[in-house]
């Protein structure tokens, strides 16, 4: 399985918000988003825009979200 690139936050949250996504509110620097229609779904994002997302913030957002690192890789290309 590939490796998921480095990612700024700012990026990460665009794509999310492309697919079905949506921002719930915001405390700190630390964003919450919901799934439309899977509500239970959610996830925490740090806005730290000046660094790209360690990997394992970032498969620990991807494993909140329920998504798979194929289908992120797939939405990060079709950009």
């Amino acid at each position: 399985m590939p490796k998921v690139p480095p990612i700024k936050a700012k990026k990460l949250i665009k794509i999310l918000l492309k697919n079905n996504f949506f921002i719930h509110h915001q405390s700190g620097s630390h964003l919450q988003i919901r799934h439309n229609t899977k509500k239970h779904i959610r996830a925490t994002i740090p806005r730290h825009d000046r660094f790209d997302l360690p990997p394992s913030i970032l498969l620990s957002i991807l494993k909140q979200s329920e998504i798979t690192k194929d289908e992120i890789l797939k939405w990060i290309k079709n950009k």
